[in-house]
């Protein structure tokens, strides 16, 4: 199961939360990351999500997405179940799993 953002959320993701904009971190989590992790975990597979293809993802955007995802599942497979790729911003891929990390 796999989740490209620019093509399945928006190329030009926003901040942090709903209440800032359009196509925030709190939306993109609630909306589609949510729901795709739970329906790939139940399936067994592991969710790939692809961060190619935007214009840019703030800190904020990251955080929340996948650091709102490891505070709501409380699960620390959270990481075995899901992969990011990257080949346009690679780096962003460690700052996701800091995120996650730190979130539990």
């Amino acid at each position: 199961m796999k989740i490209k953002i620019s093509k399945d959320y928006s190329k030009t993701p926003g901040g942090r939360f709903k209440s800032e904009g359009a196509y925030s971190g709190e939306d993109f989590r609630e909306s589609i990351l949510f729901p795709k992790y739970n329906e790939a975990k139940k399936a067994g597979d592991t969710l790939i999500v692809d961060l190619d293809g935007g214009y840019g993802y703030g800190s904020s955007f990251l955080e929340e997405a996948f650091g709102g995802l490891a505070r709501k599942l409380h699960d620390k497979s959270i990481l075995n179940n899901i992969k990011i790729i990257s080949d346009e911003e690679p780096r962003l891929i460690d700052d996701i799993k800091k995120y996650i990390e730190e979130a539990l």
